[in-house]
């Protein structure tokens, strides 16, 4: 098994592939997803202007008033509805989503499907 800095390389590399192919705009935004140890965060990006629209993570006040989670799967999901619900109210429905380099599997794949059931269209 390679160091934890060469698997870190090798997902800013994959990271860099998949970012030459999408971007997200006013319209369309991009759904961003980062994954700690520890920790899960998304947000929703207008790379046009470069800002960031909408933002939720396993660190907001919503998820920390929420009941104990069965799991970090289980916590990310309820981010992924969590996002999804700021980003309606936003009046963004249609999103592009970056797995940012990570494998479309666990918690990554959680979120993607906490925010289809909150409502946004991938």
């Amino acid at each position: 098994m390679g160091s934890a800095e060469d698997r870190r390389q090798s997902r800013l590399k994959r990271k860099q592939r998949i970012r030459k192919k999408i971007s997200g705009t006013a319209i369309k935004p991009r759904l961003s997803v980062f994954r700690s140890a520890r920790h899960i965060y998304a947000q929703v990006i207008d790379d046009t202007s470069g800002k960031t629209m909408v933002a939720a993570s396993s660190l907001d006040k919503a998820v920390a008033e929420h009941p104990p989670f069965e799991s970090k799967v289980a916590k990310a999901t309820f981010v992924g509805k969590l996002l999804a619900e700021r980003a309606l109210e936003n009046g963004h429905k249609k999103v592009v989503f970056d797995r940012n380099g990570f494998l479309y599997h666990g918690r990554v794949k959680a979120v993607s499907d906490g925010a289809r059931e909150g409502g946004l269209e991938f």
